[in-house]
């Protein structure tokens, strides 16, 4: 399974950039999507967004009403995050992590794993 993030890049404050995260090696349904990032300086990644397969979304404080997890409706397993409004705060490197469900027997069992992204970085000046 491979996971790439793509279309981070240094944008000023105010400005908007769109993430791409595309996965591919895989049969199996992409249950959640989410976006994480981590900061300069930092060791724990923040979840930034996230989108299940039932369609829940979930926003940080941080970001509520300035980014916009979605799905691209007609290219399977490519998510995006729209940052519109951006702060240098925002600076990081944003990295996809996709939980990836496989059906393993008849009965209906199956495997949950995650996979994730090697990261695009995002760079806001002021």
């Amino acid at each position: 399974v491979q996971v790439e993030e793509s279309g981070g890049g240094l944008v000023q404050a105010g400005g908007s950039l769109r993430l791409s995260c595309v996965i591919s090696g895989t049969r199996g349904s992409v249950e959640l999507l989410a976006w994480y990032r981590l900061p300069p300086l930092e060791t724990q990644r923040e979840l930034v967004a996230s989108l299940t397969s039932g369609s829940y979304f979930y926003y940080a404080d941080s970001v509520k009403g300035r980014f916009t997890i979605s799905r691209d409706n007609y290219a399977k397993n490519t998510y995006y995050l729209q940052m519109n409004n951006l702060k240098p705060e925002d600076t990081a490197a944003y990295f996809c992590k996709a939980r990836i469900k496989v059906v393993t027997t008849v009965e209906g069992s199956y495997a949950e794993n995650d996979y994730w992204g090697q990261g695009t970085q995002v760079t806001v000046s002021s």
